[in-house]
């Protein structure tokens, strides 16, 4: 095993320059006392706001501050991530938090003091010249106003949630801190830790016994806390039903969707799309059978690769070149701002001791991207980075033709320009390989994203509308019910050649994202909605990659998620982009069934 690196022993050329955002640590610590005397600066218009002239002073300030805290925030998170075991950066973080709270508590009244221009005034000075930059932000605000309660109202709201959060506090104490697991066993008899980081990687394993003994023992572990988690469950289920009743929505569906403003005619479509293409799962499930030779697949056979014994690496230096021959269909434009953050240090490249692990990307308005990677000399490290800079060309583009209030855009769109840039190497990689096992690894890879990205979080979906479909009509949320609904799930989306056992049917006590509010419908959305724009892009040519780059890459939220969409080429008020990632998912489905049925 090679030696882990410290950070001072990088190479300077492999590490991000974070000397772009503030030139010193005694240039970050100038402007982290600076910013202090913005605390003071919203006492003006706390009384009220009387006038558009005033109106454009506080979003304008107020926007300054939310920038120069930003950027703030992102320095002392990188510093910090690049080495999580030099206290100068932990403690340099942790007081930017402070300081950002402190920011956000001064100026929490700003929207609630909008709110109390009527609508029609408000209307009325939208439409001056003086507050173009603003008028989408203050029609948002205008489309919530039916749901936002009294002042005095809102504050009970406000300090209620403290108490309605509880149930996922409780939950997620319990299940990162608390729970503990049985060691794993191998074939051969060896102990394995178990716990949630490690469970994938025992699923993944070619050693059967191995993959049963940790599937076992960490169903059999939920199982003996269900009663318990499912009291946290409908806890929180209670209080997105609490809230929505009481600010007026039709369901909690309808409130946690409205936030975006999503129609939720998007999360019916997506689901009912789904079901009816389940045959293709099916399908799938029945060829992952065939290919490990079982007589019954069980829900542990999931995870293990098809395709094993395959020589892939992937040095950085090649990687590169891969990511960018891939992107080309995208233009100049495109690959010339991948070719700056590659030479220009947006990448951390390589692991060193106390670097965070994973990989992801950050930044923020006036800066450049990060993007942070733990490097070895693997394929999927080179899809890693290729998703990462999709996110950071978005960001970068956004953040370009966007002022700093529409320069983000919200989670319904985020994935969609990574795992577009993911389906562009993907495709560029199976007509330029030669070795055919090569070609069924990647074939494998995205069969399996595919399963994990769409499917299941589909089926998630379903659950999680159920359960507060289940609460809102008044049944209870007890571990049998939730048992028997998820149990009946994975029978459907699976189908028929798994042979199922009663440990599935708890996985929903393991899935945190069931507290985060109709949360994971979204990853479903913008993997199909990538695979779409990316099959119309490699089909069309130059101009719907244009298209792609000036109404969705360039446009943040300067307009609502599902028109950015609608405009770059996707309708998810429809079921055809649903269908057309199915038809992807098929087409690799077929390619790889030739290629293992040539090798046999």
């Amino acid at each position: 095993m090679s030696k882990v690196m410290k950070r001072e022993e990088q190479r300077v050329e492999d590490t991000w320059n974070l000397a772009s955002i503030f030139e010193s640590d005694d240039a970050f610590e100038r402007e982290l006392k600076d910013i202090e005397k913005y605390l003071d600066k919203g006492e003006k218009f706390k009384e009220g706001i009387d006038s558009k002239e005033m109106l454009l002073e506080a979003l304008e300030t107020e926007r300054e501050i939310s920038e120069k805290a930003s950027k703030l925030y992102v320095y002392a998170h990188l510093k910090h991530d690049q080495d999580t075991s030099n206290d100068t950066y932990t403690a340099m973080e942790g007081r930017v938090r402070s300081v950002l709270v402190k920011v956000n508590t001064a100026w929490s009244f700003l929207t609630p003091t909008i709110m109390n221009i009527d609508e029609e005034t408000l209307n009325e000075w939208a439409q001056d010249d003086s507050l173009k930059e603003f008028k989408f932000d203050l029609e948002k605000l205008n489309a919530k106003r039916a749901h936002v309660l009294s002042d005095k109202e809102e504050n009970i709201l406000a300090q209620s949630s403290e108490v309605t959060g509880s149930p996922t506090q409780t939950y997620m104490m319990f299940n990162n801190a608390d729970l503990e697991f049985p060691d794993v066993v191998d074939g051969e008899g060896n102990k394995h830790p178990l716990s949630q980081g490690t469970f994938i990687d025992h699923v993944k394993s070619d050693d059967r016994v191995r993959r049963q003994s940790a599937y076992e023992n960490l169903y059999a572990t939920y199982r003996g806390f269900e009663n318990t988690i499912s009291s946290t469950l409908q806890g929180v289920v209670s209080a997105h039903a609490f809230e929505a009743s009481v600010r007026g929505y039709k369901s909690s569906r309808h409130q946690a969707l409205s936030k975006n403003f999503i129609p939720e005619s998007v999360y019916d479509n997506l689901v009912k799309t789904v079901n009816d293409n389940l045959h293709l799962l099916h399908k799938y499930t029945e060829l992952r059978k065939r290919i490990l030779g079982l007589d019954e697949l069980k829900m542990y056979d999931m995870y293990t690769p098809l395709v094993r014994d395959v020589e892939f690496d992937m040095t950085y230096e090649n990687a590169k070149e891969w990511m960018l021959k891939s992107l080309e269909p995208m233009g100049e434009e495109f690959t010339d701002i991948v070719k700056e953050g590659l030479e220009n240090r947006w990448v951390d490249v390589y692991e060193n001791k106390g670097k965070r692990s994973g990989a992801y990307s950050s930044g923020t308005y006036g800066t450049n991207p990060f993007i942070l990677m733990n490097w070895t000399d693997s394929v999927n490290n080179l899809f890693t980075l290729t998703h990462e800079f999709g996110h950071s060309v978005h960001s970068y583009l956004s953040r370009k033709y966007q002022n700093s209030n529409q320069a983000g855009y919200s989670i319904f769109v985020a994935e969609v320009a990574s795992n577009f840039n993911e389906a562009l190497l993907a495709d560029y990689m199976m007509k330029n390989l030669e070795d055919d096992k090569k070609k069924m690894y990647l074939l494998n890879e995205q069969l399996d994203g595919f399963r994990g990205s769409v499917f299941r979080q589909t089926m998630f979906a379903e659950f999680e509308h159920e359960i507060h479909t289940m609460k809102e009509s008044g049944t209870p949320l007890t571990a049998g019910a939730l048992n028997k609904l998820y149990g009946d799930l994975n029978k459907k989306y699976f189908g028929d050649s798994v042979s199922y056992d009663d440990n599935i049917a708890t996985e929903w006590a393991r899935i945190p994202h069931f507290y985060m509010n109709y949360y994971v419908y979204q990853y479903s959305t913008g993997y199909a909605a990538a695979q779409s724009l990316a099959d119309q892009v490699l089909r069309g040519g130059k101009d719907v990659a244009e298209r792609y780059m000036n109404e969705f890459l360039k446009k943040g939220s300067s307009d609502y998620p599902i028109n950015v969409l609608k405009n770059a080429g996707v309708d998810m008020t429809t079921t055809e982009p649903i269908e057309n990632a199915m038809k992807v998912f098929e087409r690799q489905l077929n390619e790889l069934e030739a290629l293992l049925d040539k090798a046999e």
